[in-house]
């Protein structure tokens, strides 16, 4: 059987895998490109062939079989060329559908490509239409009014109108029309018209991508579309101009008054630079030129202080019926050592006092407890050391009851009678707790009788003070105490709102390694949330957290409870009030006020401003000695503290000076300072890293570290001490009366003397007196005994003296003799 047998000539089969592609151009032209996909071509014996001449199959056929080639092989290799072909036959098809497929799509976007051009050439042509009749409704207005036609004359016709001069108008905008379009039709030359188009971006543009440029987005290709057929069909309506009332404080940056007034930064600039002001957005500039900014682009000025920004957090006026009954907030006070931690301590059940280092309560603590009767106690622990004065004064400036703590074996001691002052001060009623009654020397009789001294009139004493006689030790009165206090709240009627934005006072403040700045606070009115914004002093944030007194974190934080509010960019000062503000922008500006406020104060402080000031600062600065000091601490009150306490040391002659005091670790950088200034630093309760401890070292700076701040005080006091000059102090040690006066060769004059008390030594300062009056101090030149020259003369004996550098002696003058010593001087 021969292979044409049936089929078509191989040399004439149609084309496999082919078909038409259309090629785009530039300028929109076209072509179509027949593409063919040529196959391998595979020859497989045909079955029939074996079948008629042998009866068998292509695989028996040993003539038309390779050799070495089985039945079974071959005819597995024949099913394997079947499936190829019949692989190829499936693809070339697929290919066939995808292409086809492929250009239905082309067409479709053609087809909206070309719809799309002809709407924008229709648009253009009624553009351009409107263009052309506007532009001879001008011209026709422009021209003369024609003059009345001439009568018309019997007999002759009447010439029709146009008929003598065609009208130009239609005719040299139809020529117009004709140059201004090239061959394709579209406009030429630099109008509207030949922008728009040379800007748009077709179809096929962005699907060849052939320029391979960035091309604008379509978003901006509306905009211009929007703009260009606003400008075709009379213009864009400009908007309304908004008239707004701008805030100027006394000085505001450019950048911040182009954002008030809404208006463009650069706008702003250039008016400034218009008027002689060459200024960048992120300089400042005052309230005048502001307010001149502020009229010409046609706003209102509000002229406001610097102080305004704390208008926010001014005090809100709480209704009687938002009001509700809130804890009492007791202050314990008293002389150091007396036992008022000792008693809170009992009250509380937990050893507070055992964490304080030498038994002395170093910091302000903040507490609450719950009597037995479930009535809520917020207590405030004040130290008692005199140094920490101030802080017991803000603890009595925060409280509503102060429990006075006294001793009833020691009575009433100078802090004791601070406390009384600052209760009264504060005018908070007192209750006085006669503590230590356990000890056999307890006189509680007495404590009452010499706080009679201070007008402090107790019940027993028929007065209205409450007094209650307590054992920290055995728990005695403890439960009286505290219906004293209870039965003292209830008179007082306490209450606050607590649906209000929160406020309160900062009992202290401390750095801490693991979170950052932390402020014990006693919220005083509203409700103090988790993530609330606030301003406290000089420092702002958000709440991170809160931290009762027991440890745990809560979410809120009512009226008279105490928590730590974590979450501050610094440490405030222990006494701030912390105040709730809405936005983050309002906690920052009013933190900037108070921080550049408290600036301009300190530096006016420290600045001479008259020439009287200025000499006598020169003055001191010659005549006292000062020893510079670093402080570091744990916590703010502590700072504080130390820093009075220092201030109180010195006199006329020394005294010490606080170059840095400061919360948290010492650092690298205070051992800088401190090098700089000749200071020692002085850590309390906290250490230096090791960076600081290894420039220390190396730069020969001391660090001492104190826990405790009578040692503390009593160093420095000595270290300042050594900085006093020594006392001369003179001892007396004989009398001389002159005989004779000898002139000695080589010598001088000699006086001759009579030692008449105490001893004469050659080492020792002498004075010569005339009629009891000094005429001349100096010291020994020679001092003999007959001839020999000998260091002391007793009483009784006679000598000779020779005066350095002084020779006017005459007998019966009397010689004083006397010795210097140097006495080494301390701070009282």
């Amino acid at each position: 059987m021969s292979d044409t047998d049936g089929k078509k000539p191989l040399g004439l089969r149609g084309r496999p895998g082919g078909g038409n592609v259309k090629q785009s151009f530039s300028h929109g032209r076209t072509k179509n490109v027949v593409v063919e996909t040529k196959r391998k071509r595979v020859v497989v014996p045909k079955s029939g062939a074996a079948g008629k001449s042998g009866g068998g199959t292509a695989g028996g056929d040993p003539s038309r079989r390779p050799a070495g080639i089985s039945d079974a092989e071959m005819e597995r290799r024949l099913k394997a060329l079947q499936a190829a072909k019949a692989n190829e036959e499936a693809e070339a098809k697929q290919r066939a559908a995808d292409e086809r497929q492929r250009e239905e799509e082309r067409e479709r976007r053609r087809a909206e490509a070309e719809a799309k051009e002809r709407e924008e050439r229709e648009r253009e042509e009624a553009i351009r239409a409107k263009e052309a009749e506007e532009k001879r409704k001008r011209e026709e207005a422009s021209k003369p009014k024609p003059a009345p036609a001439p009568e018309a004359v019997p007999g002759q016709p009447e010439e029709p109108r146009g008929a003598g001069k065609p009208s130009s108008a239609p005719r040299k905008v139809e020529r117009d029309r004709g140059n201004d379009r090239d061959d394709r039709g579209n406009r030429k030359g630099g109008g509207d018209a030949a922008g728009r188009r040379a800007g748009k971006l077709t179809v096929n543009q962005a699907l060849s991508g052939r320029d391979g440029g960035r091309h604008r987005s379509v978003a901006a290709m509306k905009r211009k579309q929007e703009r260009m057929r606003q400008k075709a069909m009379g213009g864009a309506q400009e908007r309304e101009k908004i008239v707004r009332d701008v805030q100027v404080p006394e000085t505001i940056m450019v950048s911040e008054l182009a954002n008030r007034m809404a208006e463009r930064v650069a706008d702003v600039v250039k008016s400034l630079m218009k008027m002689g002001m060459m200024v960048t957005q992120n300089q400042s500039i005052d309230a005048d030129t502001a307010e001149l900014i502020v009229e010409e682009f046609g706003h209102r000025i509000q002229r406001v202080s610097d102080a305004d920004v704390e208008q926010v957090i001014t005090g809100v006026e709480d209704s009687d019926q938002d009001l509700r009954p809130r804890p009492p907030v007791i202050t314990i006070m008293g002389h150091v050592d007396h036992g008022k931690t000792s008693l809170l301590d009992a009250i509380r059940n937990a050893n507070v006092t055992a964490g304080e280092a030498g038994g002395i309560t170093q910091h302000i603590g903040a507490y609450q407890v719950k009597t037995d009767s479930g009535a809520l106690l917020s207590f405030l622990d004040t130290p008692g050391h005199a140094a920490f004065t101030s802080m017991r004064s803000r603890g009595a400036q925060v409280t509503d009851i102060v429990v006075l703590v006294v001793a009833a074996d020691d009575s009433v001691m100078p802090q004791t009678i601070e406390a009384i002052n600052h209760a009264k001060a504060a005018e908070v009623p007192m209750i006085v707790a006669i503590n230590k009654c356990d000890k056999p020397e307890a006189n509680p009789d007495k404590v009452r009788t010499e706080l009679l001294q201070h007008e402090v009139i107790v019940e027993k004493m028929s007065g209205d003070v409450q007094d209650v006689e307590v054992s920290a030790v055995t728990g005695k009165g403890l439960d009286e105490l505290l219906e004293a206090i209870a039965l003292q709240a209830e008179i007082l009627e306490l209450k606050a709102n607590p649906d209000r934005a929160a406020s309160g006072a900062v009992i202290e403040a401390q750095l801490d390694v693991g979170r950052g700045p932390v402020a014990t606070v006693l919220v005083q009115n509203g409700t103090l949330r988790q993530g609330d914004i606030f301003v406290v002093g000089e420092q702002w944030g958000k709440v991170r957290a809160l931290v009762n007194d027991k440890g745990d974190r809560v979410k809120e934080a009512g009226p008279s409870v105490p928590v730590e509010v974590l979450g501050l960019n610094g440490t405030p000062e222990a006494g701030d009030v912390l105040n709730v503000v809405e936005t983050e922008a309002q906690a920052r500006e009013i933190a900037e006020y108070r921080e550049q406020a408290a600036k301009d104060k300190r530096a006016a402080a420290g600045a001479a401003t008259t020439l009287d000031q200025l000499l006598a600062k020169a003055k001191a600065d010659e005549t006292v000695a000062e020893l510079p000091i670093l402080v570091k601490t744990d916590v703010q009150g502590s700072s504080e503290a130390i820093i009075q306490a220092m201030e109180k040391i010195g006199n006329d002659e020394v005294r010490v000076r606080v170059l840095h005091s400061g919360v948290g670790a010492i650092t690298e950088t205070d051992i800088g300072l401190a090098e700089a200034s000749g200071a020692p630093v002085i850590g309390f309760n906290v250490r230096a890293n090791a960076p600081a401890r290894s420039s220390a070292n190396q730069k020969g700076v001391e660090i001492r570290y104190y826990s405790v701040i009578y040692d503390l005080v009593d160093d420095v006091k000595a270290a300042a001490s050594g900085l006093l000059s020594a006392e001369v102090r003179e001892n007396f040690i004989g009398y001389a009366e002159i005989k004779e006066v000898f002139k000695v060769s080589g010598v001088g004059k000699v006086a001759g003397c009579l030692v008449t008390e105490g001893v004469a030594r050659r080492e020792a300062g002498v004075r010569l007196l005339r009629d009891n009056v000094v005429i001349h101090e100096g010291t020994l030149k020679t001092l003999k005994r007959f001839k020999d020259e000998v260091k002391e003369v007793q009483s009784g004996q006679e000598c000779g003296m020779a005066f350095e550098n002084y020779e006017d002696i005459r007998p019966g003058d009397v010689i004083e003799i006397f010795e210097r010593e140097e006495v080494e001087r301390k701070l009282d």
